[in-house]
């Protein structure tokens, strides 16, 4: 699957747009992670614990929107952006979401 955060993909042409895809995940903290954050951040720098769940939930939301888009029947994503909303305190959802295409060599 090609995934650009562009309007195109280079050295490819659009043949067919299918549509808006999107992926989302809703992840937490747990309690044990939440207390190892407050221990990082009595220190200050990079909040490790925080920066894996941030990764670990924008890699789970990008794979659900590559699965969406392949079950349209798109071979690349245009537009891809990623969006994170707090639900409630401690709970975030993150959305990855794009517009799905058929794409050809130029």
């Amino acid at each position: 699957m090609l995934v650009s955060t562009s309007n195109d993909v280079p050295g490819h042409r659009v043949v067919r747009h299918i549509g808006i895809v999107r992926g989302i995940t809703v992840r937490s903290r747990s309690v044990i992670g939440n207390f190892a954050g407050g221990i990082q951040s009595l220190f200050g720098g990079k909040l490790s614990v925080y920066v894996n769940l941030a990764e670990t939930a924008r890699q789970e939301a990008y794979d659900h929107l590559v699965q969406h888009a392949q079950e349209q029947g798109a071979n690349a994503i245009i537009a891809m952006r990623y969006d994170a909303n707090e639900i409630m305190e401690g709970i975030t959802e993150v959305l990855a979401y794009g517009t799905a295409v058929v794409v050809e060599p130029a």
